[in-house]
């Protein structure tokens, strides 16, 4: 439906090499580099910046980028819509999840499953900013970040849970016989915590900013697996959303403390672009959302 120029234009803006686009549209640089060249010669403007090499896009063909990724994004939400007017929702899901939220988002897609078998589902664990960033370019179709992350007038913003926060520790001895501890208590142990570049751990440092506190983490990773594997080790401390543990069980030998002094929540949602009309995939995971969302009000 989409002229396969476009297509290939879409591609080299994403790989930003020639060859590594025509790999990804099956066919070879040449015909790639021939199809962008007679995409030009048909718009009467240059959208690659000509060089031994790429070197980028010129500020017209990055005008170009982005209407060739709503067409195909219109393209596909048509047959989406047909397919679903024939028989039932078909195609790929894609979702882009913080961390932090990757065990409970099964809630969401198992139940989303259920109810649209013919549906492939794709979850990728990624940071905030890339998420809205594929939201943007039309490589993602949903996303499941903090709603303080979506406040754009280009976002819808579902609500769907909110968290607190839980300090683990493997140690035996470290506060024995408590069952919760304080922010500024946790600020004095050896933490191992998400990398700065994650909103959960920007919450984090908000929260110690408040209060005066500075703690400099000796571990940090991207993955929650690995934060509960090093704590398990006996040797650090975490602070992580009690939801990750409520769904998966705490792993043996750890020990869940409440966070006091402050008591604070974080709201997590389903983002998406604002469009009209809605794409009947999101509204299919919006409609989901909502209809379990009592059981997300419980987490």
């Amino acid at each position: 439906m989409i002229s396969r120029k476009y297509t290939y234009l879409i591609a080299l803006a994403k790989e930003k090499h020639f060859g590594r686009a025509a790999a990804v549209c099956n066919v070879s640089p040449s015909t790639l580099s021939a199809a962008i060249r007679d995409l030009e010669a048909e718009l009467g403007v240059a959208v690659v910046e000509r060089g031994q090499h790429f070197t980028g896009l010129t500020p017209e063909g990055l005008c170009v980028v982005r209407y060739a990724q709503r067409m195909v994004a219109s393209a596909n939400d048509l047959k989406q819509e047909l397919a679903q007017s024939r028989d039932a929702l078909s195609g790929r899901l894609r979702l882009g999840v913080i961390p932090t939220a990757l065990t409970v988002v099964a809630t969401l897609t198992a139940s989303f499953s259920r109810s649209h078998p013919l549906v492939t589902i794709e979850v990728l664990s990624l940071p905030t900013p890339q998420i809205l960033s594929r939201l943007r370019s039309f490589e993602l179709d949903g996303g499941i970040v903090y709603q303080e992350s979506g406040q754009s007038p280009d976002l819808r913003m579902t609500p769907l849970w909110q968290e607190n926060h839980v300090l683990i520790t493997g140690s035996t001895s470290l506060f024995e016989g408590r069952g919760a501890v304080t922010w500024e208590e946790a600020a004095q142990t050896p933490l191992c915590l998400l990398t700065p570049d994650m909103q959960n751990r920007k919450t984090i440092d908000g929260v110690f900013e408040q209060l005066g506190h500075h703690p400099k983490p000796s571990m940090e990773t991207n993955s929650i697996v690995s934060i509960l594997a090093h704590v398990c080790s006996g040797h650090w401390v975490s602070i992580v959303p009690r939801c990750v543990l409520e769904l998966i069980g705490v792993p043996q030998g750890m020990r869940v403390l409440d966070l006091i002094d402050p008591n604070v929540s974080w709201s997590v949602g389903l983002v998406s672009l604002a469009r009209d009309p809605e794409p009947p995939m999101i509204k299919s995971l919006i409609a989901e959302a909502k209809s379990i969302d009592d059981m997300f009000g419980n987490t």
